[in-house]
């Protein structure tokens, strides 16, 4: 998994992201300001995924329906982001085909039980990205 700066996704829509610890991170560092709509590159850059395979996801994914700004180019919103993250989940991590993560993500929505699944997903993922970085100060501070 590549670096990346926390998501705003885990902050509450109302919630801001910047907190003292962003404050005091260098500039490349900080976490992304949240913001009402991304760009498809922001998306990619979030969720660890390429323009092409999300293209291709919204394809097969109903629920993955980004709307377009006035030039045409793909907006999401927050909780299209967290849908991004749960199918990612469930493709990767679960080893789902598409077509059985179709069906968990309609089973999931009849049952409302999509945005605790969300939450879960986008959970784990931050529990990932700390484990990693953890393991990455664990090998400068044994390197000295």
């Amino acid at each position: 998994m590549s670096e990346q700066p926390i998501s705003p996704l885990a902050a509450d829509d109302a919630d801001a992201a910047a907190s003292g610890a962003a404050e005091a991170a260098p500039a490349a560092e900080r976490p992304v300001a949240p913001k009402e709509y991304y760009a498809i590159g922001e998306v990619c850059e979030l969720v660890d995924l390429k323009p092409h395979v999300l293209r291709y996801w919204e394809t097969q994914f109903p629920i993955l329906n980004p709307s377009k700004n006035r030039s045409g180019n793909r907006v999401y919103r927050r909780k299209q982001i967290k849908l991004i993250l749960l199918v990612k989940h469930l493709l990767y991590k679960e080893k789902y085909t598409i077509e059985g993560a179709r069906q968990r993500l309609d089973a999931l929505r009849r049952g409302g039980e999509l945005g605790n699944a969300t939450g879960r997903a986008l959970d784990q993922e931050m529990v990932e990205l700390l484990r990693l970085e953890l393991l990455r100060l664990l090998e400068l501070l044994e390197s000295d």
